[in-house]
C-alpha cells in the first residue's frame, strides 16, 4: 500500500535514519517525528513539535495525521495479542524501527 501511495524503496530501507536521510522531505520528517512522539509511552508531543506541525499543517490535516498514526499504532498493538504476522509483501525486506535510547532511572 505504501508503495502505491508513493513511498520509495529507498525510504523504506532508510526509515530508521529518516532524520538524516536525503530520501525524505522536511515535511515527511516532521510527520515521522509526530509518529515517533505518538508511539512513545507515555506519548509526549513537545510544544516545539506542535508549533512546527501547526506552521505546516492546518487543523483538519493535523486531525487526519494524528488519527492515522493512532490507528496504525492501535493495529500494531492489536496484532501482537493475536500474533498476527506480516504477509511478506516486501519479499524478506523489512523496515527497521529506530533504536530508542534506554530510559534511565
Amino acid at each position: 500500500m505504501s508503495r502505491a501511495a508513493g513511498v520509495t524503496q529507498e525510504q523504506l530501507l532508510e526509515l530508521a535514519e529518516y532524520e538524516t536521510s536525503a530520501a525524505f522531505t522536511d515535511e515527511q520528517r516532521l510527520v515521522l517525528r509526530l509518529a515517533d512522539a505518538m508511539s512513545t509511552t507515555p506519548a509526549n508531543i513537545s510544544d516545539d513539535l506542535f508549533k512546527a506541525l501547526r506552521a505546516r499543517f492546518d487543523e483538519a490535516q493535523l486531525v487526519e495525521l494524528s488519527g492515522s498514526i493512532a490507528w496504525e499504532h492501535f493495529r500494531a498493538r492489536y496484532n501482537r495479542v493475536f500474533d498476527i504476522q506480516s504477509d511478506e509483501f516486501s519479499e524478506g525486506a523489512f523496515c527497521a524501527m529506530p533504536v530508542r535510547p534506554a530510559k534511565v532511572g
